[in-house]
């Protein structure tokens, strides 16, 4: 069982990095609350947005998320709550008083299970993530390495595994700047009110995606 070519695990492992790289509603939500709140609040946004990820693969082992696929209604559900979650996410920084990266004390008060419950929603309500894996996993299931959703499961478990190189770093780096942040308050309310926009931007995006 999961017997593959070197040439295989070449070709996805590129094609995981390269999705981890691509930038999105994922990134831009990890690096935000990173930025505001420092490095726990950005590692508890990173787990999130992990376990929403793991949701979708594993719907898209058991096959569920054809349903999306193939339901029009099914899939303008979940692209209107997430969208509106979104824009809902960024209206939020917009309308703040612009001090998110200079208040230290404010820091303390975002509950890390909050975060992190938003990360799990930024990802899960994203249903392009959904469809992406269906898509995109199937390309990789080898006729006789296994059974077709043990395949689908590891190839999108592996995903997460090639993210869990690529975010952390980013994360400690973005900390750092947010600490330099925190000592520049136009520089912070500048960064506040362009999070809030991309989050908009996102949400409007998402809202205006097809299948």
């Amino acid at each position: 069982m999961f017997e593959y070519t070197l040439v295989h695990w070449v070709t996805f492992l590129s094609a995981a990095v390269l999705l981890n790289l691509s930038p999105g509603p994922d990134i831009a939500f990890i690096l935000g609350q990173t930025l505001r709140s420092g490095r726990q609040h950005g590692f508890a946004a990173m787990f999130g947005i992990w376990t929403g990820a793991a949701l979708h693969v594993a719907l898209a082992a058991v096959g569920l998320s054809a349903i999306l696929a193939t339901s029009a209604l099914a899939f303008s559900i979940v692209k209107w709550v997430g969208a509106a979650y979104l824009i809902w996410l960024g209206v939020r920084m917009l309308l703040s008083p612009g001090d998110q990266f200079v208040s230290s004390e404010k820091v303390g008060s975002i509950r890390i299970p909050s975060i992190y419950r938003q990360g799990v929603f930024v990802s899960a309500l994203n249903p392009k993530v959904a469809i992406f894996f269906l898509a995109f996993l199937p390309q990789f299931v080898v006729t006789g390495a296994g059974p077709a959703w043990a395949q689908l499961l590891l190839h999108g478990s592996l995903i997460i595994v090639v993210a869990a190189f690529i975010e952390p770093p980013l994360v400690i780096v973005g900390a750092r700047l947010g600490a330099f942040l925190k000592k520049n308050p136009r520089v912070g309310l500048w960064m506040d009110r362009s999070l809030g926009a991309l989050f908009v931007a996102l949400g409007a995006r998402l809202a205006t995606s097809t299948r």
